[in-house]
């Protein structure tokens, strides 16, 4: 059973930092691309930025220039780091990776942690 377990989340003002991390934990060969999306209330889950295993980024238009991600292959994790932040990146944020197995490639889900930007 792989799991991705998010942590890191939590409350800011805006113009403030915060740092997410995500690990994998469980029995698989490999991660391909791992990423970290956001749902807000309301609003639909959408991409914030996602990383390849051999390190190429691809950002949502709205955090590029203050959002970094990155992540450590030895330790199967994956780190959001968000700074300047904004109101508006309220939401609850998840972790996303495409993990390879014995059985195949399966796609998993963090359970999420919530980010609050205060104005």
């Amino acid at each position: 059973q792989v799991q991705l377990v998010e942590s890191g989340g939590g409350l800011v003002q805006a113009g403030g930092s915060l740092g997410l991390s995500c690990v994998a934990s469980g029995s698989f060969h490999s991660i391909n691309t791992m990423g970290w999306y956001r749902q807000a209330p309301g609003k639909q889950r959408e991409l914030v930025a996602a990383i390849t295993r051999g390190g190429v980024t691809n950002y949502a238009d709205s955090v590029k220039g203050r959002f970094t991600i990155s992540r450590d292959n030895a330790k199967n994790t994956v780190y959001l780091q968000m700074n300047n932040l904004k109101p508006e990146d309220t939401a609850v944020y998840y972790c996303n990776a495409d993990i390879r197995t014995t059985w195949g490639i399966y796609n998993r889900w963090g359970q999420g942690t919530q980010v609050t930007v205060s104005s």
